[in-house]
């Protein structure tokens, strides 16, 4: 039965496919597709499940050997990168009940986001992060693992930004995608790690060279991957990022931050026991982290006037609580915990939208005179102890004026040192736009002063844009306004046609990107 464990991240991954060129190509688009997307994203992920599922119950009758390898990915030296799975323990029950969390929250969907402008893109997401999420749960080594983490993430950031045309939306996305960058550093640190002191990335093999470990060693490793837990649990002092992950529909809101996705964190912690076991420090930081967290959000928790955002507080104290069993070694506790919170969390996620009508006629519990008459601490709990704000002075300003110093250096000292030339394109027009004119026009005029630069970069930019000019004057322009036909006109059109063929975005996309790979 290992086999079936490919299957399970796969399927989600074709509906994905599917979806998308179905989509892009034209022919799932509106609202008369609607039911043909949904039952592709649905049936997929309910086949996914079923594999999740006859994968656990092999587990549990003892079928399975534990771990299933498609083949070898990638050589380097002496780092060999398999793409494996596990297919048995805590991996195989918690892929089973997202993959039911999953099946709930797609079929949910589809009518809650019915007529919805981005309906097929919605499950094109949807199922790219089912995939994503259970090849996380399921690899066997910490590579493939951050493959399906970083997935993931970008699958957080488009269901953040699904209302892509308000401003709102994406400043909280991008904000949320940089923050928990931070947590993928960690991450692929702690690879580094142990690849260095292990000479392997395979799960079992870390865990099981946790003893000959020194306990520097244990604790860097572990170190490095609290923190990506961190993040991506939304943990002190990441927790803000959670709040403005609502954004997003109730149905991606409910699946990554109360059912599954959230979870990863603890997942990956609980995961990595025999190496926390070693590592002192990074316990105790796992503790007060997480009682820290708890402490905050439900202080947070207690002036958040919306359901979303009371369920984010609530969410983040949960799992603080389980950061906190986890670093006193509770690890049996904090896995019972992190599966039962899944369920609670999604299902309330889930019924949000129904919850003001349901408490209509329910009044507000009373707030203890002794907490009413402190102001002061109601002003910090709905500031959320302003940590955005320290975040911004600590980070993102004092990056910001480092931006800002840096394009100073490369103005008016780096471009006057190296000479800027001239921007060509303020000094000729393109073949299209001198076709727009009359032929005939007097091209002899400043011909000389096509472009002109400065120092090194300028002159040899000068002297290629003459060339160019010349060719273009001579050849082209100037012998297509004396004749209508001959080799000359067909070279100017098939000029033009490569011209407009460059401008368009995606060769200027991919002309950027080649830059970008060439100067680094």
């Amino acid at each position: 039965m290992d086999a079936l464990v490919v299957l399970i991240p796969l399927l989600p991954l074709l509906a994905a496919a599917i979806i998308g060129i179905g989509h892009l190509s034209g022919l799932l688009t509106g609202e008369g597709s609607e039911n043909t997307t949904a039952d592709i994203a649905v049936w997929a992920i309910t086949l996914s499940c079923l594999h999740t599922l006859i994968l656990l119950g092999a587990d549990i009758l003892a079928k399975n050997t534990g771990a299933f390898s498609v083949g070898q990915w990638l050589v380097s030296d002496s780092l060999i990168i398999r793409l494996n799975f596990i297919t048995t323990g805590f991996n195989a029950k918690l892929a089973a009940l997202f993959s039911i969390l999953l099946v709930i929250v797609s079929r949910f969907s589809v009518n809650y986001m019915h007529r919805e402008t981005g309906f097929h893109r919605f499950y094109f997401v949807l199922c790219l992060f089912a995939s994503a999420i259970l090849l996380l749960v399921l690899a066997g080594n910490a590579v493939v693992t951050f493959i399906g983490w970083e997935i993931a993430g970008v699958c957080s950031f488009l269901l953040i930004a699904y209302a892509y045309d308000r401003p709102v939306a994406i400043a909280n996305a991008t904000r949320v995608f940089v923050t928990n960058r931070i947590g993928d550093a960690g991450f692929i640190t702690g690879i580094g790690l142990c690849y260095v002191w292990i000479d392997t990335v395979n799960w079992g093999k870390v865990n099981a060279s946790a003893s000959i470990l020194t306990p520097g060693q244990a604790s860097g490793i572990a170190l490095c991957f609290a923190i990506a837990a961190f993040a991506k649990s939304a943990q002190l002092p990441f927790t803000p990022w959670l709040a403005r992950a609502m954004e997003g529909p109730t149905p991606s809101s409910a699946v990554f931050y109360g059912a599954v996705m959230i979870h990863a964190g603890g997942f990956l912690v609980i995961q990595l026991q025999p190496i926390f076991e070693q590592a002192p420090f990074p316990m105790l930081l796992l503790a007060v982290t997480g009682f820290a967290t708890a402490l905050y959000s439900t202080f947070v928790g207690l002036t958040q006037t919306d359901v979303k955002s009371s369920l984010v507080f609530a969410t983040t104290g949960q799992l603080g609580l389980m950061f906190l069993e986890c670093g006193l070694g509770f690890w049996q506790l904090a896995s019972w915990h992190l599966c039962a919170h899944a369920v609670v969390r999604g299902y309330l996620f889930l019924t949000s939208p129904s919850m003001m009508y349901v408490t209509q006629d329910n009044p507000i519990k009373p707030v203890p005179p002794f907490i009413s008459q402190m102001r002061w601490a109601y002003v910090a709990s709905l500031q959320r102890l302003w940590l955005d704000q320290i975040t911004d002075w600590a980070l993102v300003k004092p990056i910001l004026r480092l931006a800002q110093d840096m394009y100073y250096f490369d103005d008016y000292i780096v471009d006057r040192f190296m000479g800027a030339p001239a921007p060509a394109i303020q000094a000729i027009s393109s073949l299209a736009q001198q076709e727009e004119k009359s032929f005939g026009t007097d091209l002899e005029n400043d011909s000389n002063e096509f472009a002109k630069g400065t120092g090194l970069a300028g002159k040899l930019t000068e002297w290629t844009s003459a060339i160019v000019h010349w060719f273009e004057e001579r050849w082209m322009v100037q012998s297509v306004s004396k004749t209508s036909h001959g080799t000359a006109r067909k070279l100017a059109i098939a000029a033009n046609q490569v011209e407009r063929l460059i401008f368009r975005p995606r060769y200027l996309v991919l002309f950027v990107f080649i830059t970008l790979m060439v100067a680094f």
